[in-house]
C-alpha cells in the first residue's frame, strides 16, 4: 500500500507540475531538450529516433517557425506555379507587341507566254513569245498610333521576239510608299493598343495574386506548424492520462489481492485503460498527419526523404495576449488587400473595354496617301522611216539607268484620298459598348460588396482574437480545477471514501481540461496569425471570387486570369475562421 500511494503522489506532482505551467503562462507543448555542443544546427538534418510519435526511426529535421516559412517560400509548388504566372503575362506582352514589328517580305515571279500571231502588227511570225522575271520586296509597319505604312520595291524584265517592241528588254523599276492614318475610329485606340492595354493590366494582376499567395502560404505553414505543434503536446497528454489510468488499474489489482476491493472492480479500470490506449493510437495518427500537411507546404517532393523524414519542432505554442486595434486593422485592410487591389485593376481593365468601344461608335475616317517613282530602261532601238520599219541604231540603257531615273525623280506619282464608312443602323460596337457599361457598373457594386465582406472578415478575426484570449484564461482556470479535483478524488478513494469510477472520471476530466488548454493556446496564435493575414489577404479562401476582365470585342487574343488564387495549398491546415 505504501508503494501504491507513492506512485498515486508521483502521478499527482506531475498534474500539479503541468498545471502550474499552464498558470505561469508557459507553454504546454514539450521543450526541445537543450542542444548538446556537437548536435546540429536546428535547420540541420540528423538520423536519430522520432521524440514518442511511434513512428519507425529515420531522419530527423529540426525546424524553427522561422525556417518553416523560408523553406516553403523557397520550395512550396503553389508557389512555384505562381511564380511562373508573371513570365506567362511578359510573353503575352510580348504576343501582343508582335502587331507592331515590321513584316517584310519577298517574291520572285518568272513567266513565258506564247501565243498565235493574230496581227501582221506583232512584228512577230508564227509565234509572239513574251519572257518576264519580276523580284518585289514590300515592307508593312503598324504604328503605335494606329497609322499604317507599306513599302513595296519592285524591278521587272520583259523581253518579246517583236521585232517592233523598243526597248527590248525593257528594265523597269518602282519605289512606292502608302500610309493610311485612322482619324476618328481606331485614333485614339484600336484592338492592338486594347489588347496591349488589357494584358499588361492583367500582368499587374499575377503580382498581385503572387503576392496573395505568398501571404496565404505563410498563413498556412504557420498554422500547420502549430497544428503539429498541438498534436504532439496532445499526444503527451494522452500518454500521461494512459499512464495514470494504469497506475489506477494496478493499484485496484492490488486491493483486490488483499480482499479490500471487489474484483468486478477491475473491469472498469482495465475498460479505461483500453478506452485511453485507443485515444493514444489516434494522437499518434493525429502526429502523423500534421506532420504530413507541414511537409508538404514546406518541402519539394523531390527532396531526398521527403516522405521518411521527422520533423522535430523547436518551437511551441506559447500565450502572449495582444491588443488588437479594429480600427487600424479595417483602415490597412481596405487599402492592401489583394482581393481589393484585383478587383480594382477588373475595374480598370473593364474601363478599357469601354474606351475602346466608344471609340468604335465613331465613323470610320481615314486619310490616305500614297507617292512612287518610276524608272525605265533596257535596249532601245532606232527606226528608220517606211514600213515595215527597220532598225537604223539602238541605245542600250542597263539597270543603273533605271536607278538613276529613279532616284532624280523623273517620274513621279503621288495620291491622297480620305475615305468615309459608317453603319447603317444599330453597330456591333454600340451593343458591345452598351453591354460593356453593364458590366462596369456590375464591377463597381461588386467592388463594394467585397468591401464590406472584407470589413465583416476583418471583424470576424479579431472577435476570434478577443474570445480566444478569453478561452485561454477559463481553459487554464477548468484544468487547475480539475488537476485539484483528481488529488482530491486519489486521496478520498485512498482514505476509502470514493469508488475507482469517480477517480477514472477525475483523470478524465483532467485529460480533457488539458487538450482544452493547449487547444485554447493554439487557436489564439492561430487567430493572430490570421489577424496579421487578413489585413492584407484572403483568410479562409476568398471573399468575393473575382476575375479578370478578358479582351472583349477581339478574337485574337482572349486573356482570363482567374481572381483570387487556388487554395490547393491553404486547404492542407483547417481555417478557425
Amino acid at each position: 500500500m505504501g508503494s501504491t500511494h507513492l506512485r498515486t503522489a508521483t502521478a499527482l506532482t506531475v498534474i500539479a507540475l503541468a498545471s502550474g505551467a499552464v498558470a505561469r503562462g508557459q507553454s504546454l507543448a514539450p521543450q526541445a531538450a537543450p542542444a548538446a555542443p556537437t548536435q546540429a544546427a536546428p535547420s540541420a538534418v540528423t538520423q536519430a529516433p522520432p521524440p514518442g510519435t511511434g513512428q519507425a526511426p529515420g531522419p530527423v529535421k529540426r525546424l524553427s517557425l522561422d525556417d518553416a516559412v523560408r523553406l516553403a517560400l523557397e520550395q512550396n509548388l503553389n508557389l512555384q506555379v505562381q511564380r511562373l504566372e508573371p513570365q506567362t503575362q511578359d510573353l503575352l506582352i510580348s504576343q501582343v507587341k508582335t502587331a507592331y514589328t515590321p513584316l517584310f517580305s519577298t517574291s520572285l515571279v518568272g513567266t513565258s507566254d506564247d501565243s498565235p500571231v493574230n496581227s501582221f502588227l506583232s512584228g512577230a511570225t508564227g509565234t509572239l513569245t513574251n519572257n518576264s522575271f519580276q523580284a518585289v520586296v514590300s515592307a508593312q509597319q503598324q504604328f503605335s498610333w494606329g497609322g499604317n505604312l507599306g513599302i513595296d520595291w519592285n524591278t521587272s524584265r520583259q523581253e518579246t521576239n517583236s521585232a517592233y517592241s523598243s526597248p527590248n528588254p525593257v528594265l523597269r523599276g518602282s519605289l512606292n510608299f502608302a500610309y493610311t492614318q485612322p482619324l476618328l475610329r481606331n485614333f485614339k485606340i484600336d484592338s492592338t493598343r486594347q489588347q496591349l492595354l488589357v494584358t499588361q493590366k492583367n500582368r499587374e494582376i499575377s503580382d498581385v495574386q503572387l503576392q496573395e499567395t505568398i501571404l496565404s502560404t505563410v498563413r498556412d505553414v504557420k498554422a500547420s506548424y502549430w497544428d503539429l505543434a498541438y498534436a504532439v503536446a496532445s499526444l503527451r497528454v494522452q500518454r500521461q492520462s494512459l499512464e495514470l489510468a494504469q497506475e489506477s488499474l494496478k493499484n485496484n489489482r492490488s486491493r483486490v489481492d488483499i480482499g479490500t476491493m471487489a474484483p468486478i472492480d477491475i473491469v472498469e479500470a482495465e475498460a479505461e485503460v483500453a478506452q485511453r490506449e485507443e485515444a493514444v493510437i489516434l494522437a499518434e495518427a493525429a502526429v502523423t498527419r500534421a506532420e504530413d500537411a507541414l511537409r508538404a507546404l514546406v518541402f519539394d517532393p523531390a527532396t531526398p526523404d521527403f516522405w521518411t523524414m521527422r520533423l522535430e519542432l523547436t518551437e511551441q505554442p506559447a500565450f502572449a495576449a495582444q491588443v488588437i486595434d479594429l480600427d487600424a486593422a479595417i483602415t490597412n485592410a481596405m487599402a492592401n488587400r489583394t482581393d481589393l487591389l484585383q478587383a480594382k485593376k477588373n475595374i480598370e481593365a473593364s474601363d478599357i473595354n469601354i474606351r475602346y468601344f466608344r471609340n468604335q461608335v465613331l465613323p470610320d475616317l481615314n486619310l490616305e496617301a500614297g507617292y512612287g517613282v518610276t524608272g525605265q530602261g533596257g535596249t532601245l532601238y532606232n527606226f528608220g522611216d517606211g514600213f515595215p520599219p527597220t532598225v537604223i541604231g539602238r541605245l542600250d540603257e542597263g539597270y543603273g539607268t533605271v536607278m538613276s531615273r529613279m532616284f532624280r525623280n523623273d517620274f513621279p506619282n503621288w495620291s491622297l484620298a480620305v475615305r468615309v464608312g459608317y453603319p447603317l443602323g444599330r453597330s456591333n460596337a454600340e451593343a458591345g459598348l452598351a453591354r460593356a457599361r453593364v458590366e462596369y457598373q456590375q464591377s463597381q457594386i461588386q467592388l463594394r460588396n467585397l468591401e464590406l465582406q472584407v470589413v465583416t472578415q476583418v471583424r470576424e478575426v479579431a472577435r476570434q482574437v478577443n474570445t480566444n484570449r478569453k478561452r485561454v484564461d477559463s481553459t487554464r482556470a477548468s484544468q487547475q480545477l480539475a488537476a485539484r479535483r483528481l488529488e482530491a478524488e486519489q486521496k478520498k478513494f485512498a482514505a476509502g471514501m470514493s469508488t475507482s469510477f469517480f477517480v477514472i472520471q477525475a483523470q478524465r476530466d483532467l485529460a480533457q481540461a488539458q487538450n482544452a488548454a493547449l487547444q485554447a493556446v493554439l487557436d489564439y496564435n492561430r487567430s493572430l496569425v490570421d489577424f496579421d493575414t487578413v489585413q492584407q489577404a484572403p483568410v479562409g479562401g476568398s471573399t468575393g471570387g473575382v476575375s479578370v476582365v478578358s479582351v472583349a470585342g477581339s478574337g485574337s487574343l482572349t486573356s482570363t486570369l482567374t481572381g483570387p488564387t487556388s487554395a490547393a495549398n491553404r486547404n492542407a491546415a483547417s481555417a478557425r475562421f
